[in-house]
């Protein structure tokens, strides 16, 4: 029996979340294309482009000693995504663990990179847990 082929879309989704559990910035800012757009979390204000998406990395990584995103489902629709996900980590300054939940849509350019990100979370209950 042979496996169905994996999309772009799809190998994206699998790096994208593969690289915040490696706490890889590089491998994770690859994920997007040169001018995307993240709004993280949503009403935030957008970030734009691989320099800025780097330093909000830098910014989550940067609290933690450990952290990474686990997606929970993928709901593939087109060149679009809605993931459920669960973040765990290690606080870098207390050293306790955390736990955060969230949602990310997505939406892909036609190489199968993320030009939209809108994540759905709340920053206040893992700034919380990090205090």
């Amino acid at each position: 029996m042979t496996q169905p082929e994996v999309s772009a879309v799809e190998r994206t989704i699998q790096a994208y979340f593969a690289a915040t559990r490696a706490m890889d910035r590089d491998a994770w800012v690859r994920c997007f294309c040169a001018d995307a757009v993240s709004i993280d979390p949503v009403g935030a204000p957008p970030l734009r482009g691989h320099a800025a998406l780097g330093q909000f990395f830098d910014g989550i990584v940067g609290m933690a000693s450990t952290i990474g995103l686990m997606e929970e489902r993928v709901h593939l629709c087109g060149d679009q995504a809605a993931i459920p996900w669960i973040g765990r980590g290690v606080g870098r300054a207390n050293g306790k663990p955390f736990v955060f939940e969230g949602v990310d849509v997505m939406f892909f350019d036609a190489e199968g990179k993320i030009r939209e990100l809108h994540a759905y979370w709340n920053p206040a209950a893992l700034m919380a847990q990090l205090a």
